[in-house]
């Protein structure tokens, strides 16, 4: 599903990825876990497309994704790739159901066809009614699980999360790690995890470190 291969990443003088060599199967559930400033989020970023690195490939069922150009590759990344940040990055003007449409809204599908999907999934993650809610009146755990349904909108291959419990309490924590088990064993995604939470990486099938820039 997943292949890292030699990944580099500098910024200026600073190497803070240096050869980086990861293999991820379809449906694996894999932890990443390492001190502030050891590369971890700069790797699930690379992995992510978000950032290209400064050598190396990362394929994507035997897709090089590196090798696109920029339009194709923000396509590929919003069809296959679902995201779930730390602080939920919704957006605080639009409502739970509008936030979950939004990559659909990209993708420029029709609304008869996203909203219905995006209701459904809300609904199977227990927010039917907090549907026209915005951020603000949404508790942590219910603002996570929102992001949740963003990542799952378009059906992706991968769910990557960056430190997704960072900001929430012991029972939303708990409730965070049954719901990602819960993705997986429902909707058959990938799942990538950078976390500072012991609880958290102990769902997983592998734990990886990296330290100073390379997996150990």
């Amino acid at each position: 599903m997943i292949e890292v291969k030699n990944i580099g990443k500098s910024f200026g003088e600073l190497e803070v990825l240096k050869g980086v060599n990861l293999s991820v199967k379809k449906g694996e559930i894999v932890a990443i876990i390492g001190k502030s400033g050891a590369g971890k989020t700069t790797l699930l970023q690379i992995i992510g497309t978000l950032d290209r690195p400064t050598k190396g490939q990362v394929l994507i069922d035997g897709t090089d994704v590196f090798a696109m150009k920029d339009k194709d590759l923000a396509a590929f990344r919003n069809k296959h790739i679902g995201f779930i940040f730390q602080f939920h990055q919704l957006l605080p003007e639009f409502t739970a159901l509008e936030n979950v449409c939004i990559p659909a809204m990209i993708a420029r599908e029709k609304e008869a066809d996203y909203k219905p999907r995006a209701e459904k999934l809300l609904r199977d993650l227990g927010l039917s009614d907090r549907m026209n809610h915005k951020p603000n009146a949404l508790s942590g755990g219910e603002k996570q699980r929102v992001a949740a349904a963003r990542a799952l909108m378009m059906a992706p291959d991968i769910i990557l999360a960056d430190e997704p419990t960072g900001s929430l309490d012991t029972q939303n924590k708990k409730e965070l790690s049954e719901l990602l088990l819960k993705l997986r064993k429902e909707y058959g995604q990938t799942i990538l995890l950078v976390t500072h939470d012991k609880e958290l990486a102990n769902i997983a099938d592998r734990i990886i470190e990296i330290k100073d820039g390379v997996i150990k």
